[in-house]
């Protein structure tokens, strides 16, 4: 299957993505006030894992759509007149 993407090219799509999903949790929770840890940090680790899982999403699909698609060739013109005829 030629279409289908790998964990290492969506890893390294990802780029920093997650090293700084990780930063924003340990932030997080290491902001948070004692004996509020939870209450202090769950909605922002909670919006922070929203965004990374939006990218990781975007990032995936993106990757397997340039696995189905054809490269493309601007010297390809199939079906079309060229210009001037």
């Amino acid at each position: 299957m030629s279409e289908s993407i790998s964990t290492q090219q969506l890893k390294k799509a990802l780029g920093g993505d997650f090293d700084t999903l990780l930063q924003e949790v340990v932030d997080a929770v290491n902001q948070a006030h004692p004996g509020r840890i939870i209450a202090d940090s769950e909605e922002p680790v909670r919006q922070a894992t929203a965004v990374f899982r939006r990218r990781l999403y975007a990032k995936a699909v993106q990757l397997r759509q340039q696995q189905s698609e054809p490269a493309f060739s601007p010297s390809t013109h199939r079906g079309r007149a060229a210009v001037g005829e």
